[in-house]
């Protein structure tokens, strides 16, 4: 059955069924000539060898290109941000009148923060949402200190860092006070906020993930 499927056809068959009849020394070239077209970079002998040992795929591959691993950009370390001066307020920004639409921004932020801080809201959800927040264009006030001087000091905050509030007064004045050692008071609608300076040592960026304890009696 084998050899009656594969056989060759005769030259009245390929003249009835109108296919062209060829000799094998005419199929052999063909194939020759094909292959050189196809593979024009590779000698006979080296074609020979490979379709001897392996299939040759004729059909039209596509390499894959790599991907370019994208450098990222590295930012500026924190002395070079320090040697540009890139947070330094320049003295003719210091005015009190100049930061108070921030405040009112702020404000606005804390009642949508609290739910509208109702009358009828508990002080320690409002204090506990504050410990997390975002202070910048709060106004604070130094309530306790070791240093006599920062009592009494109240402006709006400009800038806060790991150990220090930066904060602009009324008289138009920039006060940079360190946490450590302080107490500040925050005010809002009536609710005043307590901040332990000396437990407060934080980046802003990194206390909405820093859980809080309450504490007792804590010495300046």
């Amino acid at each position: 059955m084998k050899s009656v499927i594969y056989r060759a056809f005769s030259q009245k068959e390929a003249k009835e069924y109108d296919v062209q009849h060829q000799e094998a020394s005419q199929a052999e070239a063909f194939v020759r000539a094909f292959l050189k077209r196809s593979m024009p970079h590779m000698s006979q002998q080296a074609c020979e060898d490979q379709l001897q040992r392996k299939a040759v795929v004729l059909e039209y591959f596509t390499r894959r290109k790599r991907k370019e691993k994208k450098k990222k950009s590295k930012g500026l370390s924190a002395r070079q941000r320090r040697d540009l001066r890139l947070f330094d307020i320049k003295p003719e920004q210091q005015r009190y009148s100049l930061f108070l639409p921030l405040h009112e921004l702020w404000k606005q932020y804390i009642r949508d923060l609290c739910n509208g801080l109702k009358p009828d809201t508990q002080p320690q959800m409002i204090q506990a949402k504050l410990l997390k927040a975002d202070l910048h264009g709060a106004i604070i006030s130094v309530t306790k200190s070791k240093c006599p001087s920062y009592v009494g000091v109240t402006g709006i905050l400009l800038q806060e860092t790991k150990h220090v509030f930066k904060i602009i007064t009324k008289e138009d004045r920039l006060k940079v006070i360190p946490k450590v050692n302080c107490v500040f008071t925050v005010e809002i609608d009536d609710f005043v906020s307590y901040i332990y300076g000396s437990k407060f040592q934080l980046r802003s960026s990194e206390r909405s993930a820093k859980k809080f304890k309450a504490k007792g009696i804590i010495d300046l």
